[in-house]
């Protein structure tokens, strides 16, 4: 029992370092998009690379076809999602982005042949319900930030597809060091050809980007140590009350009724995948 409630304090702080993470994006929002993609990643492989010097065994890929999917996917969801946190208000981007489980489950059972269970069939149908709340004309989200929202959420997800198969042949911190790093190169070239330059508080900004997010990863890895993630996953929808909070106290962003309907739906969508799966676990 001690073990889980270190498992769920854990993801409730990983849930509070990937707000702190959307909070340090939407505030360096004058920034090209490539240049926050950078900072991201790029601080992950400094860090990571201390582990790789005392652990050679980190750098060897053994499935390097799903690697290069995860790279792919993981790239394109972080992209998609700090392009809609420039575009939306924070908590309206981080509850859209919290569709992903929901795309998993369908991903895992297309991809991966797993079967779907009636209650998680119920969970997307309602966290689905609380997208089109959200999208309804009173809320002042646009139709196109709600759609590169919805594809970063998609995108999301197919990494995290890829990482439920990938995990039985790579190591945790191969998979994300090698996420990393593949998305320093890759948008290298680019930021040399669009770079701003940050005073030293942005740059310090820029730079808690990447350390916040390996945080909380580093903080959701361990977790999953102490308790297995049927009994962790409605813990990390604290993250849309922290962005909530953050938005609130930094931007003055209001919480309409129909932004509270619509993100309760998601929230609830939640707790009905979470109680399935402890059901099928015990």
């Amino acid at each position: 029992m001690k073990n889980k409630y270190k498992g769920i304090t854990l993801i409730i702080l990983a849930a509070l370092f990937f707000s702190l993470m959307a909070t340090t994006v939407k505030s360096v929002n004058e920034f090209p998009l490539i240049q926050k993609v950078f900072f991201r990643n790029f601080i992950g492989v400094i860090i990571l690379s201390f582990y790789v010097v005392k652990d050679k065994s980190i750098l060897k890929v053994n499935n390097k076809v799903l690697m290069f999917g995860r790279c792919a996917f993981g790239l394109t969801g972080v992209f998609l999602y700090y392009k809609s946190l420039g575009l939306l208000n924070l908590s309206e981007a981080v509850v859209i982005n919290k569709l992903s489980p929901f795309f998993v489950i369908v991903l895992g059972g297309l991809v991966l042949k797993e079967k779907i269970r009636p209650g998680q069939f119920i969970a997307v149908f309602i966290a689905l319900g609380g997208i089109v709340v959200l999208l309804r004309p009173q809320m002042s989200i646009d139709i196109m930030p709600a759609i590169i929202g919805i594809s970063g959420a998609l995108a999301a997800a197919g990494a995290y597809t890829i990482i439920r198969e990938l995990r039985h042949s790579d190591k945790p911190t191969t998979i994300v060091f090698y996420f990393c790093l593949s998305s320093t190169l890759v948008t290298l070239p680019f930021l040399l050809s669009n770079f701003m330059m940050p005073t030293w508080i942005q740059l310090f900004q820029l730079c808690m980007i990447g350390i916040f997010a390996l945080i909380a990863q580093l903080l959701m890895t361990n977790a999953y140590r102490y308790a297995p993630a049927s009994q962790l996953s409605i813990y990390t929808y604290m993250n849309i009350i922290f962005s909530s909070l953050w938005g609130v106290l930094f931007w003055s962003e209001s919480l309409s009724s129909t932004f509270l309907t619509g993100a309760g739906l998601i929230i609830v969508a939640g707790f009905i995948n979470f109680y399935t799966a402890n059901k099928k676990t015990a």
